[in-house]
């Protein structure tokens, strides 16, 4: 059965060596956890997945390997109900391993013969729980909470035969697959976001000593045999974050993943500024959208006020009339005196990092003209608002 899993994960694509693989099984056979599929999960993913992109394939792979197996601490083959038993061996069993539990009376008369040996052990006082409760159909023991059975009922019961929980209890944490929406194919949620975005930190300790130094007041008392507390800075993210969003328009049906991207960056990046603009960059940004077109703010005043060491992301699906970007009067909604590209040339040359991030599907980008002169004026740091394309941005500006 680990094999099996082993070699699945493989095949859904989770990198796992069979170094970590031997490591896993080390850990099983020092006991390291208690003979619960829980434990188990939770084992495995930390000695198996190396990136948090592929917890959702190694949940859903889990899933499929180990359906049903929720525990088995406590209990005795002759535990397992007969349904179960039939489901797992045609799950694992071979063809041939079948054929010698036919020639052996079939599955039930083996199950007679597990249920015989319950008989006895209920005579005799123990039947594999230490309390003689027999276990029936739907979970129906003497004292109704068997932990078997579709309609049982026990507080670390097992669900078997059915779709549902009827009371809440047998939960597997694999099959809620919390991580589904990690996967580095699919579009971002201020959760996942955050974790690229800390892909992008430079800690420095600056300003004044306030924040106590545990470790300096151990060293110094000990040396000098009295009290001796020392104070340092605290310790900052020191990256500086300039984002230009590109509002209306086409942009309309990316709103939810570019507020959930400003949440997060507002988070990650204490000192973070932002402006608007639409469609491409020109004289002028803002930082209100209700009013902007009485407050704008000059885009000179922008470059001019912000170091080289910022880090610029523009958000944008630049998707517009290649005449927005490449001449003068192209605008849609002022006459612009210099084409929107001799304004994102000035941004690339005032900054030493740049990078533009686009919401729309990356397979969709050869078929917009504009899209791709954009590109070529970032230098071809263009990278789609995914979890695996916020990972290769972050990497980019942290060059």
């Amino acid at each position: 059965m680990f094999m099996r899993f082993f070699t699945e994960l493989r095949e859904a694509k989770v990198p796992v060596t069979l170094k970590e693989y031997l490591m896993l099984m080390e850990a099983m056979d020092k006991g390291v956890i208690d003979r619960n599929v829980d434990d188990f999960y939770y084992l495995a993913r930390s000695a198996l997945v190396k990136d948090e992109k592929n917890l959702d394939r190694f949940d859903q792979v889990f899933g499929h390997v180990f359906k049903g197996l929720e525990k088995l601490e406590g209990f005795g083959v002759s535990d397992i109900p007969a349904e179960w038993l039939k489901k797992i061996s045609d799950k694992f069993l071979t063809d041939e391993e079948k054929a010698q539990i036919e020639a052996m009376g079939g599955f039930e008369k083996l199950m007679e013969a597990l249920a015989e040996q319950m008989r006895q052990q209920r005579e005799n006082g123990d039947d594999g729980d230490g309390e003689g409760k027999g276990k029936g159909k739907g979970g129906q023991g003497p004292n109704g909470d068997s932990p078997f059975g579709a309609n049982g009922y026990h507080p670390e019961g097992i669900r078997i035969g059915q779709d549902k929980g009827r009371h809440g209890r047998a939960v597997k944490v694999w099959d809620k697959r919390e991580y589904k929406n990690l996967d580095d194919s699919v579009e971002l949620g201020t959760r996942n976001i955050k974790v690229a975005l800390r892909r992008l930190r430079k800690w420095t300790r600056d300003g004044a000593a306030e924040e106590l130094d545990m470790d300096g007041t151990i060293r110094g008392t000990a040396e000098k045999g009295y009290l001796d507390i020392k104070l340092r800075p605290e310790r900052r993210n020191k990256i500086s974050v300039l984002i230009f969003f590109d509002v209306g328009g086409s942009m309309d049906s990316h709103i939810k993943v570019c507020e959930e991207l400003f949440s997060a960056a507002r988070t990650e990046f204490k000192n973070m500024e932002f402006y608007y603009f639409h469609n491409c960059l020109y004289e002028s940004v803002w930082k209100d959208n209700r009013r902007r077109h009485a407050e704008k703010i000059p885009t000179w005043d922008v470059l001019h006020k912000f170091s080289r060491d910022y880090k610029v992301i523009f958000v944008g699906d630049a998707t517009m009339s290649p005449y927005e970007i490449t001449y003068p009067g192209g605008s849609v909604e002022h006459w612009n005196e210099e084409p929107g590209a001799i304004w994102i040339d000035r941004v690339t040359q005032t900054f030493d990092d740049v990078v533009w991030l686009n919401p729309t599907a990356e397979r969709h980008w050869d078929y917009t003209p504009s899209l791709e002169v954009m590109r070529q004026l970032v230098g071809d740091r263009m990278f789609p608002l995914t979890l695996e394309g916020l990972e290769k941005a972050m990497k980019e500006l942290a060059r």
